[in-house]
């Protein structure tokens, strides 16, 4: 067992990384050892990366124990470069965390500097100025080739500023020299933010933190009043939203809530997180309360105009989206089922189940409208089952007839009446070419319930037809 972190006491008696805790132990009788665990930190690292969302929606993670921020366009919202990269360490350090930092125009020497050097920021004229005096390890190689420089005597990057590139590139290969170009800023480097960038963005900033739901809600509904504008002049509505709630000791919650529709209204966009809020009620904890609100538009679609009536409301068009919205919101977009038809006249296959919301997007995109699964009433059973149950049948009337008793559950019914058969032949680029058909009854038991079975082969052409219950009516 090995020290794989240390924190500033534990360095000031002479421990060192990968040091064995025995000999640690030797040295510190009164250590105190925690077991190393990764999914914890990495789970910290996270929390952290939300965090630092107040600051820019460009967050990265880098490694095991670092952040990417591309504050590009994003500084002076605070004040500036150095204002930023002091109020990030302050908060993060009030937090119980050692953190260090540094600004500048190339990821790479962010890096180098944060972890070599003193925070700062440095300028773009002090780029190579800063970077020389930094050990190679700073340039992200592998211990490999750090050692291996260091063997030659290659130990500052001012030396590799120095040297001839292609003696390096042929002795070490060209890995080296993209890191250094990327360190000095010769060769751009692409941050990857690790959660999808906001479509459009509005938030607020408040001088005292809310707690009641009831606050936040109206803080949401005048954040989507400033977003409409912004939604108008790109012709669009939001299809997916985000709440983000900013609590003063840097945990983050995020809300999210989808429409079947694009939505602009306000009302509609704030009535979406009622619902939420009812479902995540016992799950918010405001703690000592929330000081940055912001509301992000995930996606979002083209928005078709249409005139209201004199009481600015559109029941036919928008109500049954809306229902779906606010079920959906509550509840989850799982929870309310519609059924889309698939080519295939195989009963189990030829519908498929989907949320509403995605079927009412879907049909708005191509103009259509949702009128149900499609078929015609009375011709399929109001309840089809996932797979036919096997049943056991009676005085059948040979070879196409109906059976005139079945027992079906361990319950005896007589038919009275059966409609029927339909034949169904088995789609042979799906099934096997020997595969039976099916011939499907409407069947009437003397007690009114009505069934729908089906015999699956044929008397006299196979060896031994079977009989099965695939669904019933109403």
């Amino acid at each position: 067992m090995r020290l794989t972190a240390l924190n500033e006491r534990a360095e000031t008696i002479g421990l060192k990384l990968s040091q064995g805790v025995a000999e640690a132990k030797a040295i510190c009788p009164a250590l105190d050892v925690v077991e190393e665990d990764p999914g914890a930190d990495r789970k910290l690292l996270e929390a952290i990366a939300d965090w630092c969302d107040r600051y820019t929606p460009l967050v990265a993670i880098d490694g095991k124990d670092g952040l990417f921020l591309d504050i590009t366009g994003c500084a002076h919202l605070f004040g500036g470069e150095e204002a930023l990269l002091e109020d990030i360490l302050i908060r993060i350090s009030r937090l119980g965390l050692d953190v260090r930092g540094a600004i500048s125009s190339a990821p790479g020497l962010s890096w180098a500097v944060a972890r070599f050097d003193d925070s700062r920021v440095i300028p773009p004229e002090a780029m190579e100025e800063a970077l020389a005096p930094l050990p190679v390890a700073s340039l992200r190689l592998g211990e490999e080739t750090v050692a291996a420089l260091q063997k030659l005597g290659l130990k500052r990057v001012s030396d590799l500023l120095a040297a001839p590139r292609a003696p390096l590139t042929r002795r070490f290969g060209a890995q080296l020299l993209l890191r250094l170009d990327q360190a000095v800023g010769l060769n751009e480097e692409p941050i990857s933010p690790r959660r999808p960038v906001a479509q459009l963005s509005v938030e607020r900033r408040l001088a005292e933190p809310v707690q009641a739901e009831a606050d936040i809600l109206q803080l949401a509904h005048q954040l989507a009043e400033t977003l409409k504008p912004g939604l108008e002049g790109r012709g669009v509505g939001g299809r997916s939203f985000e709440l983000l709630l900013f609590r003063v000791d840097g945990a983050v919650f995020r809300i999210a809530a989808g429409a079947s529709q694009p939505l602009r209204e306000p009302r509609r966009i704030a009535g979406l997180f009622t619902e939420r809020f009812t479902a995540v009620h016992d799950d918010l904890d405001a703690g000592y309360g929330f000081e940055i609100v912001r509301l992000n538009v995930l996606q979002h679609a083209p928005f078709d105009a249409a005139q209201g009536d004199f009481v600015e409301e559109d029941q036919q068009g928008t109500s049954l989206a809306a229902f779906a919205d606010r079920v959906a919101a509550r509840l989850g977009p799982d929870c309310l089922q519609g059924f889309e038809l698939r080519e295939s006249h195989i009963p189990e296959r030829a519908v498929r189940s989907m949320p509403a919301v995605e079927i009412l997007a879907a049909h708005r995109r191509t103009g259509s409208e949702y009128t149900g699964h499609g078929f015609s009433r009375g011709e399929r059973p109001l309840r089809l089952f996932r797979m036919p149950e096997p049943i056991e049948t009676f005085a059948t009337e040979v070879p196409d007839g109906p059976p005139r008793q079945f027992r079906w559950r361990r319950m005896m019914h007589r038919v009275l009446r059966a409609e029927g058969p339909e034949r169904l032949a088995a789609e042979w680029w799906i099934d096997e070419e020997e595969t039976p058909a099916r011939d499907y009854f409407r069947i009437e038991d003397e007690a009114g319930h009505r069934f729908w079975l089906f015999r699956k082969g044929l008397y006299g052409q196979d060896a031994a037809p079977s009989w099965y219950m695939h669904g019933v009516f109403a």
